[in-house]
């Protein structure tokens, strides 16, 4: 099993009923897909490699709405494994306003590691493992400074976040 973090689904204008969605990965011949809140998560089932789908999913997305839709893709395992993974510490989540999980295709190199620690604040903080960039900030998104556009900026990567609120929903969800 699959789920796939789409990037830029019900914001910035770009609306998308999830029914519409559903059909959309279902004309790719993936099989039990379900869509889970209306912010770009679609669960399904695939046999073929992870970049071959990441790859049709985008395309076909591209097709069908008029616009990139970059796709991140993690199996049930890696989610649990996200879950589970402690970047701070208890008192820092509890005190946060924001933690949220951000979702990439490939490793942050060295380069964009040093612009990352270049980006934190007072407020915010970060971690990064392996394809996932942990980002804790004690304002609120719409206090912060940052968000998924200056990050991609500022790093010259592309990547969608989730609340960890919601990772947490699906990893219950799909254990």
């Amino acid at each position: 099993m699959y789920i796939a973090f789409l990037r830029a689904i019900n914001v910035g204008g770009h609306n998308i009923k999830m029914d519409v969605l559903k059909t959309i990965f279902e004309s790719l011949n993936l099989e039990h897909v379900e869509t889970f809140i209306a912010s770009g998560n679609v669960i399904f089932e695939s046999e073929k490699p992870r970049e071959t789908l990441e790859l049709q999913i985008e395309t076909e997305l591209e097709k069908a709405l008029g616009y990139e839709v970059k796709t991140f893709l993690r199996t049930q395992a890696e989610l649990a494994e996200i879950t589970a993974f402690k970047p701070f510490s208890n008192l820092s989540i509890e005190n946060a306003r924001t933690f949220n999980v951000g979702f990439l295709k490939a490793a942050f190199s060295q380069e964009v590691l040093t612009k990352l620690e270049g980006l934190k604040t007072e407020f915010d903080e970060f971690q990064v493992n392996n394809l996932e960039f942990y980002w804790l900030s004690r304002q609120s998104q719409a206090e912060s400074k940052l968000n998924n556009a200056v990050f991609e900026k500022k790093l010259g990567v592309r990547l969608t976040f989730r609340g960890m609120s919601t990772i947490q929903k699906l990893n219950a969800k799909y254990p």
